[in-house]
């Protein structure tokens, strides 16, 4: 074997221009486009029913995405059911389509064991939605339906994540940017907050489940990396949603209120709520697309391509997958002709048959109408016969008296 030939490292010289260029701008123009186009944003809400997804969504985005539900109406679904929300939000000019999928039924059942199983088909036929329209010669308008984000609802229970929790987790974590939450948080005191957030992250790290962390760059400054280190030491998030404005004292917050007190749900000693949107929509809404387009998409686009080369056995050539397909096409293509023709064949039988039969009955007819006709014309002659003699058609006798009476 020869050895490899060592390319030279060409070095990269630093310099200025003399002068103003205008590349500078290019982040402006960025920001034009991106202000032109607009933004979307496809988040997931998984839980059992009960736990506030709808009203913890509302007060995300301060408006209501979800529509008043009457839940005393309204029927437990027997299966679990995927529901899209889609929602056009803007905000000092920029607009944000948001997509909200929910999945009610999720949990509520006696036998949990594939409950995570209709989520996953899910958002694997999204991303593979999104590779079919990549290998489209046209690639213009190409819709982004990839969830971007799955906010994953806890009971607050108070003791540890349930194996359904596990199981959902350990399933979609290399599928989707999973963020756990710890629902109506304010049913449980500070001390069992801290104790249940320290178990869930135990039993995070114990079965390798990769939740969302917003990501540490080094050229970040200091308050980016502080306001980061916050997040990850506060997941995962215990929150209170609460779309509805009360009193409190001289001014109007969003919270609940108790016996014992009122919680604010913008106020970070209360609640995560704070810091949740401000990872989620404030902060890392594009890291959390770029994530899902760059790694967690690009890791199943590339296993999906593997897998479609090995079922051909040739390691994924391209000339080798053309001509298998294209003979896989000429044969259902023939096949296709061949149940054409037996189709055809079978309608023309049955039209011939029925033409035979018709013909049948027709000769039929025409026979019985002939007889008729023969012996219509049969008492017609007869008739004419009866009075070309004198004698009137059936009084034989009357006729011979009369002939006397004359004499």
């Amino acid at each position: 074997m020869s050895a490899e030939v060592e390319q030279p490292q060409i070095p990269i010289v630093k310099k200025k221009p003399n002068c103003f260029v205008g590349f500078a701008n290019l982040p402006n123009q960025v920001h034009r486009k991106s202000i032109k186009k607009g933004f979307q944003f496809t988040l997931m809400v998984v839980g059992e029913s009960g736990l506030g997804k709808s009203t913890l969504i509302n007060t995300l985005f301060n408006t209501s995405v979800y529509p008043n539900k009457d839940h005393n109406a309204e029927e437990p679904p027997k299966t679990i059911q995927i529901e899209t929300i889609t929602t056009n939000l803007e905000e000092n000019g920029i607009k944000l389509k948001l997509n909200v999928i929910d999945t009610p039924g999720f949990g509520d059942f006696v036998n949990n064991e594939s409950s995570w199983k209709p989520i996953l088909d899910d958002i694997e036929a999204r991303f593979d939605s999104y590779l079919e329209q990549e290998n489209k010669v046209n690639r213009k308008k190409i819709v982004d339906e990839r969830v971007h984000a799955c906010l994953y609802f806890i009971a607050p229970t108070g003791h540890s994540l349930k194996p359904l929790d596990i199981e959902f987790m350990k399933r979609l974590h290399h599928r989707v940017n999973l963020i756990p939450v710890i629902a109506k948080s304010d049913l449980l005191t500070e001390e069992e907050i801290v104790g249940f957030k320290a178990r869930i992250m135990e039993d995070i790290s114990y079965n390798k489940i990769q939740i969302y962390r917003p990501p540490i760059y080094e050229n970040d400054d200091p308050e980016t990396l502080q306001e980061n280190k916050e997040i990850v030491l506060r997941m995962p998030f215990a929150v209170v949603g609460c779309d509805k404005e009360i009193d409190a004292g001289n001014k109007k917050i969003r919270g609940r209120q108790y016996p014992w007190g009122i919680i604010d749900v913008d106020n970070e000693d209360h609640c995560d709520f704070i810091k949740l949107r401000q990872m989620l929509i404030r902060t890392h809404m594009e890291e959390l697309r770029e994530y899902t387009n760059e790694v967690l998409y690009e890791n199943y686009r590339s296993n999906k391509l593997i897998a479609s080369g090995n079922e051909f056995g040739d390691g994924g050539n391209p000339l080798t997958r053309f001509e298998e397909e294209k003979k896989a096409h000429e044969a259902k293509m023939t096949k296709m002709e061949a149940e054409m023709k037996m189709v055809f064949q079978q309608k023309v039988q049955e039209k011939k048959n029925k033409l035979m039969q018709s013909d049948a009955d027709l000769h039929a007819r025409h026979k019985e109408m002939k007889e008729k006709l023969i012996n219509q014309r049969r008492e017609l002659e007869e008739t004419k016969r009866q009075l070309e003699s004198g004698a009137r058609p059936g009084t034989p006798e009357k006729s011979r008296k009369g002939k006397g009476y004359f004499k």
